[in-house]
């Protein structure tokens, strides 16, 4: 195990037990600490000049003095590098961004700028025609990039090799925690912070793809270089000791989201991406805490969106009755409660691969039968394949979903009013989901996932919890289901099916819940975020978004199989040994059969 040995308050270089490390490049480490801050310093100065002569290329870089697209993610890159620089030499006021004097996270970050920087330079040459395209500034961000590497290269590291530069060091220190309400300020500037990148990577224009993928580059070594240096666990302890404030930051931070947009087509997206969450939340009941595998999930959805489409007073429903919306979200989920009660007990006796097949035939009969309740093949209930339209926009007190609002100075369009409404059932099914999985029939959820067998010999009603868990998923999903056929206008069966179809669908939700930590809040909702904002945002891969997904899963599970956002549990069963976001203070509660040495 690694130490770190300190000496006033300045912390001594971190030794491993065989003497001082060395670099993977032979530069003292006093021009490596000068390579870094001078490939830092040139890549933000770059951000400043022009990096082509045409504004043909996305984003117009030919101005000089007024960085734009792919010039201010270089400067943000270029200042990361040099924050972390100046943090591993002991700059007061910066040692808590890297006290363990380590260069991994230096060379993460110089990382990050000169994937952006090399990026940004290939994509000019090929979309212009060479790289006589390139105006002095582009030179300048790829040579200060490159310095910034090699500089971090060669800064002594943990352990051997070229690998350990991508490592978190084995024992951080563990700095004094500020006063509380300093504590507070820190966690509503990173609230803010969120803000600002999300309302950023979502304003990018959808056809300026090369933005966005720089802008994606920067997010994923820039999060793993503040990773490295201990800086989210430090961020998650604070989360802990006021999570009452933090939840009320993160609440506030979305609902500024759509002051910050101009267009509302983006708010569009924040509502859809609200959507997708709330349901891979309620997935996560079933398959993140009691790890029931539901391959048809996404019907439930579908069945709460059907049925408040068939109350909501729309000409082409068959049901020619008009309910307020409280009382068609009520029915929605009423529906979907049925269905899911209906569905679960005579197949919740059934594990593994077998109740994964049957989700799997539920959702396709469900879709199958949508499409033919035409009036031809069957009863005329649901319009067949061209669904129920001019579905009529909410009406809450004379306020009119469908329409703009002036609201202290900013126009509010349509989408943003269902994003406020959408925000409101996220916090919603965000408590109850908290709830039950505090409660003690959460405790026999994790029982059941983690052994059926001893669980049932411990006493639990196998059945009787699985079927709770199933029918307070598919309520969840049919709550969200009653926005999402207001918003959209109309309901179709094709969306509803396991794989193919834009998201959500059943393949996609899994993924999200998966890909973002299955078992916790935020990760479900980190996993929507990025399976429905890629594929909008890069056109090229939307033919190919199951082959993509699928890649990033296969990748994930090999380096990071408790998902982006871990549950402490998951990461126990991961890493028997190495690395642990545990804090030192004790396990997350409710933590089963692992004593803290063990851990």
């Amino acid at each position: 195990m690694t130490t770190t040995a300190t000496t006033g308050n300045t912390p001594a270089p971190a030794t491993d037990g065989q003497g001082p490390r060395h670099g993977v490049l032979p530069l003292p480490e006093t021009a490596a600490d000068a390579l870094v801050l001078l490939g830092g310093l040139a890549t933000v100065v770059s951000g400043f000049m022009s990096w082509t002569w045409t504004s043909d290329f996305p984003g117009d870089l030919t101005v000089y003095g007024y960085p734009a697209g792919l010039q201010i993610i270089a400067i943000v890159g270029g200042v990361l590098t040099l924050l972390l620089g100046l943090a591993r030499k002991s700059v007061r006021g910066l040692r808590w961004l890297n006290p363990a004097r380590a260069a991994s996270p230096v060379f993460l970050a110089a990382l990050s700028a000169f994937v952006v920087t090399w990026f940004s330079a290939i994509a000019i040459s090929v979309d212009l025609g060479g790289f006589v395209n390139l105006d002095p500034g582009a030179i300048v961000a790829v040579v200060g990039g490159l310095l910034a590497v090699l500089g971090a290269l060669a800064l002594p590291h943990a352990g051997t090799g070229f690998r350990s530069y991508f490592a978190k060091p084995g024992d951080l220190p563990r700095p004094k925690l500020p006063a509380a309400w300093l504590q507070r300020v820190i966690i509503t500037l990173c609230a803010a912070l969120a803000l600002v990148a999300f309302s950023y990577g979502i304003g990018i224009d959808d056809d300026d793809s090369e933005t966005f993928v720089g802008f994606a580059l920067l997010v994923i070594f820039a999060a793993w270089a503040l990773h490295a240096a201990g800086l989210f666990e430090r961020f998650s302890e604070l989360n802990a000791r006021h999570k009452g404030f933090a939840t009320g930051m993160a609440f506030l931070a979305a609902v500024a989201f759509p002051f910050t947009q101009s267009d509302d087509h983006n708010a569009n997206l924040g509502v859809n991406i609200l959507i997708f969450g709330t349901v891979a939340l309620g997935l996560n009941i079933v398959v993140g805490l009691t790890g029931l595998l539901d391959l048809g999930y996404v019907a439930f959805l579908g069945v709460g969106a059907y049925a408040a489409a068939l109350v909501s007073g729309s000409q082409y429903s068959s049901i020619h009755i008009q309910f307020p919306f409280w009382g068609a979200a009520l029915t929605g989920m009423a529906a979907s409660l049925v269905f899911g009660v209906l569905i679960g007990a005579p197949t919740l006796r059934l594990r593994g691969d077998y109740l994964a097949i049957v989700t799997l035939g539920f959702g396709e009969i469900f879709r199958i039968a949508v499409n033919n309740l035409d009036g031809s093949s069957g009863p005329d209930v649901t319009n067949g394949p061209n669904g129920i339209s001019n579905i009529p926009d909410l009406n809450f007190f004379g306020f009119n979903f469908g329409q703009a609002h002036d609201i202290v100075g900013f126009t509010i369009g349509r989408f943003a009013n269902y994003f406020f409404l959408m925000l409101l059932f996220t916090a919603i099914v965000v408590f109850v989901f908290k709830r039950a999985a505090d409660s003690r029939i959460g405790r026999s959820w994790v029982a059941i996932r983690e052994d059926e067998t001893a669980a049932t010999a411990m006493g639990i009603n196998g059945f009787r919890v699985k079927l709770i868990a199933f029918a307070l998923g598919a309520t969840l999903a049919g709550l969200a289901g009653t926005v999402s056929a207001h918003v959209t206008y109309s309901v179709v069966p094709t969306p509803y099916q396991f794989a193919g179809a834009a998201p959500p669908n059943s393949a996609f939700l899994l993924a999200a819940v998966v890909l973002g930590g299955m078992g916790t809040v935020g990760g479900p909702i980190l996993g929507a975020v990025l399976l429905y904002l890629i594929p909008e945002k890069l056109g090229f891969l939307q033919n190919y978004e199951l082959l993509a997904f699928g890649v990033a899963l296969v990748i994930l599970m090999r380096f990071r199989p408790e998902g982006i956002i871990p549950n402490r549990r998951s990461q126990l069963e991961f890493h028997e040994t190495g690395q642990l976001d545990v804090p030192e203070d004790g396990l997350p509660a409710g933590t089963v059969g692992v004593t803290k040495a063990e851990a």
